[in-house]
């Protein structure tokens, strides 16, 4: 019985991905630093590789409309978000404070390692309102963070 009751709820679990500003362009975008796969590609896999959790994707390049989305979903609709914040981790104390604010936890990932690029990227201003940073493992850190939310439940 209780493995059937860990199996419904376990299929119920939904996780938000959000990219932030450029990511939109992954593929394009400095492909020696991003890869050469498009988010539009790699969702789908992504999404085969966990059956049994439904994961919605949003990206935008505005600020405001991150925040929307998080505190749209933040509320019940979802079990996690997976955020890459892109430039606005290193500049926005309002995605901190929303983060703060939402009743569902948030992991921070990059595609790269920021620590091994510009000193500018190395400060997050949104890290300490999450529950964890995946860094440098290529868009396998959006697989990475996903676990991370599963094993939340």
């Amino acid at each position: 019985m209780s493995a059937v009751l860990r199996t419904n709820c376990f299929m119920s679990m939904k996780i938000q991905i959000i990219n932030g500003p450029n990511l939109n362009m992954l593929g394009r975008r400095e492909p020696g630093i991003y890869g050469q796969m498009s988010f539009d590609d790699y969702l789908p896999k992504l999404q085969s590789r966990f059956p049994n959790v439904e994961i919605d994707y949003y990206q935008s390049n505005i600020e405001g409309e991150l925040i929307d989305k998080m505190q749209q979903v933040g509320f019940g609709q979802c079990s996690g978000i997976v955020l890459n914040a892109g430039a606005y981790t290193h500049t926005s104390i309002a995605l901190h404070d929303c983060i703060r604010s939402l009743q569902c936890p948030v992991i921070e990932v990059h595609i790269s390692n920021v620590h091994q690029r510009e000193a500018f990227r190395h400060q997050s201003m949104i890290s300490s309102a999450c529950r964890g940073v995946i860094c440098g493992f290529g868009l396998d850190s959006y697989r990475l963070a996903v676990e991370a939310l599963r094993g939340e439940k």
